[in-house]
Protein backbone atom coordinates (compact mmCIF):
# COMPACT_ATOMS: atom_id res chain seq x y z
CA UNK A 1 0.00 0.00 0.00
CA UNK A 2 1.34 3.74 -0.09
CA UNK A 3 2.72 5.03 2.35
CA UNK A 4 1.63 8.77 3.60
CA UNK A 5 3.43 11.23 5.68
CA UNK A 6 0.58 13.47 7.73
CA UNK A 7 0.53 16.52 10.20
CA UNK A 8 -1.91 16.68 12.46
CA UNK A 9 -3.45 18.96 15.82
CA UNK A 10 -4.71 17.20 18.27
CA UNK A 11 -7.86 18.27 20.41
CA UNK A 12 -5.48 20.46 22.83
CA UNK A 13 -3.77 21.99 20.11
CA UNK A 14 -0.48 19.94 19.37
CA UNK A 15 0.93 18.98 16.45
CA UNK A 16 1.92 15.81 15.39
CA UNK A 17 3.57 14.15 12.58
CA UNK A 18 3.49 10.25 11.58
CA UNK A 19 3.42 8.12 8.86
CA UNK A 20 1.03 5.30 7.79
CA UNK A 21 -0.24 3.26 5.20
CA UNK A 22 -3.62 3.47 3.49
CA UNK A 23 -5.61 2.69 0.69
CA UNK A 24 -5.79 6.42 -0.94
CA UNK A 25 -5.43 9.93 0.58
CA UNK A 26 -9.32 10.20 1.67
CA UNK A 27 -9.41 7.08 3.50
CA UNK A 28 -5.96 8.13 5.55
CA UNK A 29 -8.07 11.49 6.02
CA UNK A 30 -10.87 9.99 7.37
CA UNK A 31 -8.99 7.57 9.43
CA UNK A 32 -7.13 10.71 11.01
CA UNK A 33 -10.43 12.65 11.89
CA UNK A 34 -12.33 10.05 13.30
CA UNK A 35 -9.38 9.63 15.76
CA UNK A 36 -10.52 13.40 16.68
CA UNK A 37 -7.64 14.99 14.95
CA UNK A 38 -7.52 17.82 12.33
CA UNK A 39 -5.62 17.22 9.06
CA UNK A 40 -2.90 20.40 8.78
CA UNK A 41 -0.77 18.12 5.50
CA UNK A 42 -1.05 15.42 4.35
CA UNK A 43 1.78 13.87 1.34
CA UNK A 44 2.86 10.42 -0.23
CA UNK A 45 6.18 9.64 0.70
CA UNK A 46 8.89 9.22 -1.96
CA UNK A 47 9.40 5.64 -0.62
CA UNK A 48 5.53 5.26 -0.81
CA UNK A 49 5.59 6.66 -4.67
CA UNK A 50 8.30 4.03 -5.38
CA UNK A 51 6.28 1.12 -3.81
CA UNK A 52 3.30 2.38 -5.68
CA UNK A 53 5.13 2.15 -8.78
CA UNK A 54 4.45 -1.86 -9.17
CA UNK A 55 8.12 -2.33 -9.55
CA UNK A 56 9.81 -4.42 -7.24
CA UNK A 57 10.82 -7.99 -7.85
CA UNK A 58 9.29 -11.26 -9.51
CA UNK A 59 7.83 -11.29 -12.24
CA UNK A 60 3.29 -11.57 -13.96
CA UNK A 61 3.51 -14.88 -15.85
CA UNK A 62 1.31 -15.14 -18.94
CA UNK A 63 -0.54 -17.82 -16.83
CA UNK A 64 -1.06 -15.41 -14.21
CA UNK A 65 -2.44 -12.98 -16.62
CA UNK A 66 -4.66 -15.50 -18.08
CA UNK A 67 -6.09 -16.50 -15.10
CA UNK A 68 -6.56 -13.24 -14.01
CA UNK A 69 -8.50 -12.47 -16.87
CA UNK A 70 -11.02 -16.01 -16.92
CA UNK A 71 -11.74 -14.95 -13.85
CA UNK A 72 -12.27 -11.11 -13.49
CA UNK A 73 -14.76 -12.02 -16.82
CA UNK A 74 -16.54 -14.35 -14.60
CA UNK A 75 -16.88 -11.90 -11.99
CA UNK A 76 -18.15 -9.05 -14.23
CA UNK A 77 -20.67 -11.54 -15.69
CA UNK A 78 -22.12 -12.59 -12.72
CA UNK A 79 -22.95 -8.72 -11.98
CA UNK A 80 -20.10 -8.10 -9.58
CA UNK A 81 -18.67 -4.30 -9.37
CA UNK A 82 -15.20 -3.50 -10.90
CA UNK A 83 -13.90 -2.86 -7.25
CA UNK A 84 -15.12 -5.61 -5.65
CA UNK A 85 -14.04 -8.36 -8.49
CA UNK A 86 -10.39 -6.79 -8.42
CA UNK A 87 -10.66 -6.52 -4.23
CA UNK A 88 -11.46 -10.45 -4.47
CA UNK A 89 -8.61 -11.17 -7.63
CA UNK A 90 -6.18 -9.43 -5.40
CA UNK A 91 -7.07 -10.98 -2.16
CA UNK A 92 -6.79 -15.00 -4.39
CA UNK A 93 -3.62 -14.51 -6.98
CA UNK A 94 -0.67 -15.98 -5.46
CA UNK A 95 1.37 -13.85 -7.37
CA UNK A 96 2.77 -11.03 -5.23
CA UNK A 97 3.76 -8.65 -7.77
CA UNK A 98 0.25 -9.19 -9.26
CA UNK A 99 -1.21 -8.93 -5.97
CA UNK A 100 0.10 -5.48 -5.21
CA UNK A 101 -0.60 -4.38 -8.65
CA UNK A 102 -4.03 -5.05 -8.45
CA UNK A 103 -4.89 -3.60 -5.25
CA UNK A 104 -3.01 -0.34 -6.25
CA UNK A 105 -5.28 -0.57 -9.51
CA UNK A 106 -8.08 -1.37 -7.18
CA UNK A 107 -7.14 2.44 -5.80
CA UNK A 108 -6.99 4.10 -8.80
CA UNK A 109 -10.54 2.53 -9.95
CA UNK A 110 -12.14 3.62 -6.59
CA UNK A 111 -10.91 7.03 -6.89
CA UNK A 112 -12.97 7.41 -10.11
CA UNK A 113 -10.13 6.26 -12.74
CA UNK A 114 -10.86 4.15 -15.63
CA UNK A 115 -9.12 0.32 -15.69
CA UNK A 116 -7.74 0.85 -18.81
CA UNK A 117 -6.03 3.97 -17.52
CA UNK A 118 -5.06 2.64 -14.24
CA UNK A 119 -3.80 -0.04 -15.69
CA UNK A 120 -1.28 1.91 -18.39
CA UNK A 121 0.94 2.71 -15.75
CA UNK A 122 2.30 -1.38 -14.98
CA UNK A 123 3.21 -1.42 -19.65
CA UNK A 124 5.78 -4.49 -17.85
CA UNK A 125 2.44 -6.33 -16.58
CA UNK A 126 0.07 -5.15 -19.54
CA UNK A 127 0.70 -4.70 -22.83
CA UNK A 128 -0.37 -2.07 -25.35
CA UNK A 129 -3.15 -4.98 -26.73
CA UNK A 130 -3.84 -6.07 -23.16
CA UNK A 131 -4.51 -2.15 -22.27
CA UNK A 132 -6.29 -1.36 -25.74
CA UNK A 133 -8.78 -4.54 -25.33
CA UNK A 134 -9.84 -3.41 -22.13
CA UNK A 135 -10.37 -0.12 -23.55
CA UNK A 136 -12.66 -1.42 -26.38
CA UNK A 137 -14.48 -3.32 -23.59
CA UNK A 138 -15.34 -0.10 -21.41
CA UNK A 139 -16.17 1.83 -24.23
CA UNK A 140 -18.68 -0.57 -25.90
CA UNK A 141 -19.68 -1.74 -22.40
CA UNK A 142 -18.21 -5.37 -23.09
CA UNK A 143 -15.61 -5.63 -20.76
CA UNK A 144 -16.22 -9.07 -19.90
CA UNK A 145 -16.14 -10.26 -23.12
CA UNK A 146 -13.00 -8.34 -24.01
CA UNK A 147 -11.47 -10.67 -21.03
CA UNK A 148 -12.55 -13.60 -22.09
CA UNK A 149 -11.01 -12.40 -25.79
CA UNK A 150 -7.66 -12.20 -24.03
CA UNK A 151 -7.91 -15.09 -21.52
CA UNK A 152 -8.04 -17.07 -24.96
CA UNK A 153 -5.45 -15.18 -26.58
CA UNK A 154 -3.00 -15.47 -23.44
CA UNK A 155 -4.12 -18.66 -23.37
CA UNK A 156 -2.96 -19.54 -27.20
CA UNK A 157 -0.07 -17.15 -26.57
CA UNK A 158 1.54 -19.43 -23.92
CA UNK A 159 0.55 -22.90 -25.69
CA UNK A 160 2.48 -21.55 -28.57
CA UNK A 161 5.93 -20.26 -26.48
CA UNK A 162 5.20 -23.82 -24.53
CA UNK A 163 5.52 -25.81 -27.80
CA UNK A 164 8.68 -23.39 -28.82
CA UNK A 165 10.18 -24.05 -25.82
CA UNK A 166 9.94 -27.75 -25.61
CA UNK A 167 11.59 -28.17 -29.41
CA UNK A 168 14.60 -26.29 -28.17
CA UNK A 169 15.33 -27.87 -24.84
CA UNK A 170 16.94 -30.99 -26.15
CA UNK A 171 19.24 -29.56 -28.76
CA UNK A 172 20.39 -27.44 -26.00
CA UNK A 173 20.80 -29.32 -23.62
CA UNK A 174 22.97 -31.51 -25.91
CA UNK A 175 25.05 -28.57 -27.08
CA UNK A 176 25.60 -28.16 -23.39
CA UNK A 177 26.58 -31.58 -22.61
CA UNK A 178 29.20 -31.49 -25.74
CA UNK A 179 30.85 -28.53 -24.50
CA UNK A 180 31.37 -29.56 -20.90
CA UNK A 181 32.79 -32.94 -22.30
CA UNK A 182 34.60 -31.07 -24.86
CA UNK A 183 36.29 -28.66 -21.82
CA UNK A 184 36.63 -31.58 -19.41
CA UNK A 185 38.27 -33.57 -21.83
CA UNK A 186 40.77 -30.87 -23.10
CA UNK A 187 41.17 -29.62 -19.56
CA UNK A 188 41.70 -32.66 -17.42
CA UNK A 189 42.54 -35.72 -19.75
CA UNK A 190 44.49 -33.84 -22.72
CA UNK A 191 47.70 -32.43 -20.33
CA UNK A 192 47.71 -36.62 -19.22
CA UNK A 193 48.33 -37.54 -22.55
CA UNK A 194 51.04 -34.34 -23.37
CA UNK A 195 53.00 -35.78 -20.71
CA UNK A 196 52.86 -39.58 -22.10
CA UNK A 197 53.82 -38.16 -25.33
CA UNK A 198 56.99 -36.48 -23.97
CA UNK A 199 58.04 -39.56 -21.56
CA UNK A 200 57.68 -41.46 -24.90
CA UNK A 201 60.12 -38.97 -26.94
CA UNK A 202 57.37 -37.74 -29.47
CA UNK A 203 58.86 -34.46 -31.12
CA UNK A 204 56.42 -33.95 -33.89
CA UNK A 205 53.01 -33.95 -33.06
CA UNK A 206 50.07 -34.85 -35.62
CA UNK A 207 48.32 -31.66 -36.82
CA UNK A 208 44.98 -32.74 -35.50
CA UNK A 209 46.87 -33.60 -31.78
CA UNK A 210 48.75 -30.23 -32.25
CA UNK A 211 45.54 -27.93 -32.63
CA UNK A 212 44.17 -30.18 -29.76
CA UNK A 213 46.92 -29.26 -27.29
CA UNK A 214 46.87 -25.55 -28.32
CA UNK A 215 43.40 -25.71 -27.48
CA UNK A 216 44.08 -27.31 -24.29
CA UNK A 217 47.12 -25.08 -23.66
CA UNK A 218 44.84 -22.09 -24.14
CA UNK A 219 41.78 -23.16 -21.86
CA UNK A 220 44.24 -23.78 -19.10
CA UNK A 221 46.58 -20.47 -19.35
CA UNK A 222 44.62 -18.17 -21.27
CA UNK A 223 40.78 -18.98 -20.52
CA UNK A 224 40.25 -15.31 -19.22
CA UNK A 225 40.84 -13.99 -22.86
CA UNK A 226 38.20 -16.31 -23.98
CA UNK A 227 35.45 -15.65 -21.27
CA UNK A 228 36.48 -12.20 -22.12
CA UNK A 229 35.65 -12.94 -26.13
CA UNK A 230 32.19 -14.49 -25.03
CA UNK A 231 31.32 -11.74 -22.77
CA UNK A 232 32.15 -8.85 -25.09
CA UNK A 233 30.26 -10.89 -27.79
CA UNK A 234 27.41 -11.19 -25.99
CA UNK A 235 27.13 -7.78 -24.79
CA UNK A 236 27.66 -6.18 -28.26
CA UNK A 237 24.57 -8.13 -29.09
CA UNK A 238 22.83 -7.45 -26.56
CA UNK A 239 23.75 -3.31 -27.09
CA UNK A 240 22.88 -3.64 -30.71
CA UNK A 241 19.40 -5.27 -29.86
CA UNK A 242 18.89 -1.70 -28.06
CA UNK A 243 19.03 0.29 -31.28
CA UNK A 244 16.98 0.51 -33.72
CA UNK A 245 19.82 -0.53 -36.40
CA UNK A 246 20.57 -3.06 -34.27
CA UNK A 247 17.32 -4.78 -34.03
CA UNK A 248 16.87 -4.80 -37.44
CA UNK A 249 20.09 -6.45 -38.55
CA UNK A 250 19.20 -9.00 -35.49
CA UNK A 251 16.16 -9.64 -36.81
CA UNK A 252 16.71 -9.80 -40.77
CA UNK A 253 19.44 -12.13 -39.72
CA UNK A 254 16.71 -14.19 -37.60
CA UNK A 255 14.47 -14.35 -40.63
CA UNK A 256 17.53 -15.38 -42.84
CA UNK A 257 18.84 -18.68 -40.75
CA UNK A 258 18.55 -21.88 -42.42
CA UNK A 259 15.41 -23.88 -40.69
CA UNK A 260 15.11 -21.41 -37.53
CA UNK A 261 14.48 -18.88 -39.86
CA UNK A 262 11.38 -20.03 -41.58
CA UNK A 263 10.30 -21.26 -38.21
CA UNK A 264 10.49 -17.70 -36.67
CA UNK A 265 8.49 -16.53 -39.59
CA UNK A 266 5.99 -18.77 -39.37
CA UNK A 267 5.52 -17.74 -35.45
CA UNK A 268 5.38 -13.83 -35.97
CA UNK A 269 2.65 -14.55 -38.83
CA UNK A 270 0.49 -16.55 -36.46
CA UNK A 271 1.18 -13.93 -33.55
CA UNK A 272 0.37 -11.08 -36.02
CA UNK A 273 -3.31 -12.83 -37.25
CA UNK A 274 -3.95 -14.01 -34.09
CA UNK A 275 -3.38 -10.42 -32.21
CA UNK A 276 -4.89 -8.35 -34.90
CA UNK A 277 -7.81 -11.10 -35.10
CA UNK A 278 -8.64 -10.08 -31.23
CA UNK A 279 -8.87 -6.70 -31.69
CA UNK A 280 -10.43 -6.25 -34.36
CA UNK A 281 -13.71 -8.44 -33.09
CA UNK A 282 -12.73 -6.17 -29.80
CA UNK A 283 -14.21 -3.33 -31.87
CA UNK A 284 -10.62 -1.53 -32.20
CA UNK A 285 -10.25 0.63 -35.16
CA UNK A 286 -8.16 -0.85 -37.56
CA UNK A 287 -5.35 2.00 -37.32
CA UNK A 288 -4.69 1.37 -33.53
CA UNK A 289 -4.91 -2.09 -33.82
CA UNK A 290 -2.35 -2.42 -36.53
CA UNK A 291 -0.21 0.27 -34.50
CA UNK A 292 -0.59 -2.22 -31.44
CA UNK A 293 0.26 -5.58 -33.70
CA UNK A 294 3.57 -3.98 -35.40
CA UNK A 295 4.59 -3.93 -30.96
CA UNK A 296 3.67 -7.47 -30.81
CA UNK A 297 5.10 -9.57 -33.09
CA UNK A 298 8.65 -9.48 -32.19
CA UNK A 299 10.27 -8.98 -35.32
CA UNK A 300 11.57 -5.18 -36.07
CA UNK A 301 10.72 -6.26 -40.64
CA UNK A 302 7.58 -8.04 -40.38
CA UNK A 303 6.78 -4.46 -37.65
CA UNK A 304 7.94 -2.25 -40.73
CA UNK A 305 5.49 -3.50 -43.02
CA UNK A 306 2.93 -3.50 -40.66
CA UNK A 307 3.05 0.10 -40.48
CA UNK A 308 3.90 1.05 -43.85
CA UNK A 309 0.67 -0.68 -44.13
CA UNK A 310 -0.88 0.89 -41.82
CA UNK A 311 0.05 4.22 -43.69
CA UNK A 312 -1.48 3.01 -46.65
CA UNK A 313 -4.67 2.60 -45.19
CA UNK A 314 -4.97 5.72 -43.63
CA UNK A 315 -4.68 7.23 -47.04
CA UNK A 316 -7.41 4.81 -48.34
CA UNK A 317 -5.40 1.80 -49.58
CA UNK A 318 -7.00 -1.88 -48.88
CA UNK A 319 -4.62 -3.80 -45.99
CA UNK A 320 -3.74 -6.92 -48.47
CA UNK A 321 -2.11 -4.57 -51.24
CA UNK A 322 0.73 -3.56 -48.78
CA UNK A 323 1.55 -6.26 -47.30
CA UNK A 324 1.85 -8.09 -50.59
CA UNK A 325 4.19 -5.52 -51.45
CA UNK A 326 5.89 -5.68 -48.29
CA UNK A 327 7.21 -9.51 -49.38
CA UNK A 328 6.82 -10.71 -45.70
CA UNK A 329 3.60 -12.06 -46.13
CA UNK A 330 3.12 -15.23 -47.97
CA UNK A 331 0.40 -14.80 -50.81
CA UNK A 332 -2.09 -17.39 -48.36
CA UNK A 333 -2.21 -14.58 -45.73
CA UNK A 334 -2.78 -12.07 -48.38
CA UNK A 335 -5.45 -13.97 -50.18
CA UNK A 336 -7.11 -14.37 -47.01
CA UNK A 337 -6.69 -10.86 -46.00
CA UNK A 338 -8.29 -10.32 -49.41
CA UNK A 339 -11.42 -12.07 -48.93
CA UNK A 340 -11.86 -10.89 -45.38
CA UNK A 341 -11.60 -7.43 -46.54
CA UNK A 342 -14.63 -8.12 -49.65
CA UNK A 343 -16.90 -10.00 -47.43
CA UNK A 344 -16.62 -7.88 -44.30
CA UNK A 345 -15.58 -10.72 -42.00
CA UNK A 346 -11.71 -9.92 -42.01
CA UNK A 347 -11.38 -10.82 -38.14
CA UNK A 348 -12.70 -14.40 -39.17
CA UNK A 349 -10.19 -14.99 -41.86
CA UNK A 350 -7.53 -13.78 -39.70
CA UNK A 351 -8.57 -16.25 -36.78
CA UNK A 352 -8.85 -18.87 -39.55
CA UNK A 353 -4.52 -17.68 -40.51
CA UNK A 354 -3.72 -17.75 -37.15
CA UNK A 355 -5.20 -21.02 -36.82
CA UNK A 356 -3.11 -22.54 -40.31
CA UNK A 357 -0.23 -20.97 -39.35
CA UNK A 358 0.07 -22.46 -35.50
CA UNK A 359 -0.89 -26.03 -37.27
CA UNK A 360 2.43 -24.91 -39.21
CA UNK A 361 4.67 -24.26 -36.16
CA UNK A 362 3.36 -27.21 -34.29
CA UNK A 363 4.15 -29.49 -37.65
CA UNK A 364 7.42 -27.95 -38.04
CA UNK A 365 8.41 -28.07 -34.64
CA UNK A 366 7.88 -31.81 -34.55
CA UNK A 367 9.87 -32.15 -37.87
CA UNK A 368 12.98 -29.91 -36.29
CA UNK A 369 12.46 -32.17 -33.22
CA UNK A 370 12.79 -35.71 -34.98
CA UNK A 371 15.03 -34.17 -37.31
CA UNK A 372 17.57 -32.71 -34.89
CA UNK A 373 18.20 -35.68 -32.16
CA UNK A 374 20.12 -37.89 -34.63
CA UNK A 375 21.89 -34.68 -35.75
CA UNK A 376 22.77 -33.93 -32.14
CA UNK A 377 23.71 -37.33 -31.48
CA UNK A 378 25.89 -37.35 -34.11
CA UNK A 379 27.43 -33.95 -33.05
CA UNK A 380 28.32 -35.38 -29.83
CA UNK A 381 29.92 -38.33 -31.69
CA UNK A 382 32.00 -35.97 -33.88
CA UNK A 383 33.33 -33.90 -30.82
CA UNK A 384 34.56 -36.49 -28.75
CA UNK A 385 35.75 -39.08 -31.48
CA UNK A 386 37.92 -36.10 -32.94
CA UNK A 387 39.43 -35.83 -29.29
CA UNK A 388 39.83 -39.71 -29.02
CA UNK A 389 41.73 -40.21 -32.54
CA UNK A 390 43.78 -36.97 -31.82
CA UNK A 391 45.13 -38.62 -28.51
CA UNK A 392 45.46 -41.77 -30.01
CA UNK A 393 47.25 -40.87 -33.47
CA UNK A 394 50.53 -40.36 -31.93
CA UNK A 395 50.42 -43.73 -29.97
CA UNK A 396 49.63 -45.59 -33.05
CA UNK A 397 52.48 -44.38 -34.53
CA UNK A 398 55.05 -44.77 -31.36
CA UNK A 399 53.95 -48.59 -31.71
CA UNK A 400 53.98 -48.54 -35.12
CA UNK A 401 57.91 -47.29 -34.78
CA UNK A 402 58.50 -49.53 -31.71
CA UNK A 403 56.49 -52.79 -33.83
CA UNK A 404 59.37 -51.40 -37.39
CA UNK A 405 62.44 -51.42 -34.87
CA UNK A 406 61.85 -55.11 -33.57
CA UNK A 407 60.96 -56.22 -37.72
CA UNK A 408 64.47 -54.47 -38.38
CA UNK A 409 66.35 -55.72 -35.36
CA UNK A 410 65.24 -59.55 -36.26
CA UNK A 411 66.32 -59.08 -39.96
CA UNK A 412 69.94 -57.70 -39.30
CA UNK A 413 69.95 -60.66 -36.48
CA UNK A 414 69.41 -63.40 -39.02
CA UNK A 415 72.07 -62.10 -41.34
CA UNK A 416 75.04 -61.49 -39.16
CA UNK A 417 73.87 -65.81 -37.77
CA UNK A 418 74.34 -66.43 -41.76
Amino acid sequence: MPVYQYTVRDTTGAVRTGTSEAENQDILKKRLQEQGFAVSDLKQTAAGKKKNAGGGFGRVKLKDLSIFCRQFSTMIDAGVSLVRALDVLGEQTQNPKLKRILREIQVEVESGQTLSKSMQKYPKVFSNMFIGLIRAGEVGGVLEESLQRLSHFLEKDMELRRKVKAALTYPVIVVIVAILIVLGLCTFIVPKFVELFHDLGVKELPMMTQWLVDFSDFLKTKWFIGLGIIAAIWFSIKYAGTTKIGRRVIDRLKLKVPVFGKLGHKICLAKFSRTLSTLLVSGVPILQAMETVAGTVGNEIIAEAIMNARARIREGDRINEPLEKSKMFPPMVVHMISIGEESGALDQMLSKVAEFYEGEVESALQSLTSAIEPVMIVFLGVCVGFIVIAMFAPLLSVISNLSGGQDDDAKSGGATKE
